[in-house]
């Protein structure tokens, strides 16, 4: 598989149920556990990157609940999280990423750290100080907001910016790919699935005619999907063989069953492209594909999700053993979930499983199905001890610029 990994390396601190993780990332990973495990909170961590540099740091905490809701609650009560990253650009260039959020009285918050190394490119900002940066002129800092989205403005920063603000999160929602859409420039699918339509609208043709072949496979019959204007609106229009008839009827998104739209969603989620490299989408994160999918056609969504794996880095959450009834998944791809008394420990699969996995004596499947999936707990507890980044700025060059309380 060529590799399409952009974040290669994830170190949470202290994020919901999530004390400490420290994991490896590949181009396709399946978080693996059950019902209540955590899975989703990890996904959570990245998607909360993306939504404070696409809207802000306010709107991502208060979207979910506050960050009194955001930090991991615990007989310690830890009154910060922290979300850290070894990342590769298309361009096969390397760096990290990784801040640190406090809390204040009365719900408040503040950036108590950030920092950011691309290349020869850094900076390290303390609250509202930049404290070291390779670039001279550089804006100031507000401990209210993340220092990326002011060093976006910065070309040397900027594809960091644009890599982690387009990454997307997808838990799709049938009832919103079924209402009628508005037009929007539809370069990314948004997280419900609710702009579809736009999205369809503007693959290349053979990219639409690859996410047809896969719908076709899973749903027996549908042979196209199209884009239909109703006024300023627009919905669905499937092509579908009925019996006895010659030709293929029409149906509108309003008469598909949620499985034939959520698979549809996962289809364009997976393959969405864009010929523009700051615009490509360098990272899909998606819940539970399998829901309302017929246990025959997980082998099928397998092969899309390896497929799409080619171009752009996948992550799935999973509880679904048929999805992973396959021995020649590379058990590196699997990070197991498990929750230990209120706490999330998130590893790759344990020496006994790793050893049954390589020797093909099961499939990851097999091992979810007796309950034997478990996280290497020598890595779950090297987590607790893992920092991310890094970075040593006193070896930089001398030409560094030192600011305090802002740029300039």
């Amino acid at each position: 598989m060529k590799n399409s990994t952009f974040i290669t390396r994830v170190v949470l601190k202290n994020y919901k149920s999530i004390a400490a993780c420290d994991v490896q990332l590949q181009p396709l990973t399946f978080l693996v556990g059950r019902n209540g495990s955590g899975k989703s909170n990890f996904l959570d961590a990245l998607r909360f990157v993306a939504d404070a540099l696409n809207f802000s740091l306010d709107h991502a905490l208060r979207d979910r609940g506050g960050i009194n809701d955001v930090r991991r609650r615990s007989r310690g009560h830890p009154n910060h999280f922290s979300i850290g990253f070894e990342f590769t650009l298309p361009n096969s260039k390397t760096g990290h990423y990784a801040f640190r959020i406090g809390s204040r009285p009365r719900g408040g918050y503040e950036v108590q750290n950030e920092v950011c190394l691309f290349q020869k490119q850094y900076f390290n900002v303390d609250k509202d100080s930049v404290v070291t940066t390779s670039v001279k002129g550089a804006p100031a800092a507000v401990p209210d907001r993340l220092y990326l989205v002011n060093a976006s403005g910065l070309p040397e920063f900027r594809p960091v910016y644009d890599a982690f603000s387009r990454m997307g999160f997808y838990s799709l929602n049938p009832d919103s790919i079924r209402d009628l859409q508005d037009p929007n420039p539809g370069d990314v699918l948004l997280r419900d699935g609710s702009n579809l339509t736009s999205v369809l609208a503007q693959l290349p043709p053979p990219v639409k005619k690859h996410v047809e072949e896969y719908l076709a496979v899973v749903v027996p019959g549908v042979h196209a999907v199209d884009v239909k204007g109703f006024g300023p609106k627009e919905t669905l229009e499937f092509r579908q063989d009925v019996a006895g008839d010659k030709y293929p009827w029409r149906f509108l998104a309003n008469n598909m069953s949620d499985g034939t739209l959520r698979v549809l969603g996962i289809l364009i989620a997976l393959f969405q492209e864009n010929h523009d490299t700051q615009k490509r989408v360098p990272l899909v994160g998606i819940e539970e594909p399998e829901i309302a999918l017929h246990p025959a056609a997980a082998g099928v969504l397998l092969d899309g999700l390896r497929d799409a794996a080619h171009k752009t880095q996948v992550i799935v959450t999973s509880h679904s053993p048929d999805l992973l009834d396959n021995k020649d998944l590379d058990v590196d791809s699997i990070l197991a979930v498990e929750a230990q008394n209120g706490t999330t420990a998130i590893a790759g699969v344990d020496d006994v499983g790793r050893t049954l996995l390589r020797k093909r004596l099961c499939t990851t499947g097999d091992l979810l199905r007796n309950d034997q999936l478990q996280p290497d707990l020598m890595s779950v507890a090297a987590a607790k001890a893992a920092k991310l980044p890094p970075f040593d700025f006193k070896h930089q060059n001398s030409g560094e610029t030192k600011n305090k309380g802002g740029g300039g």
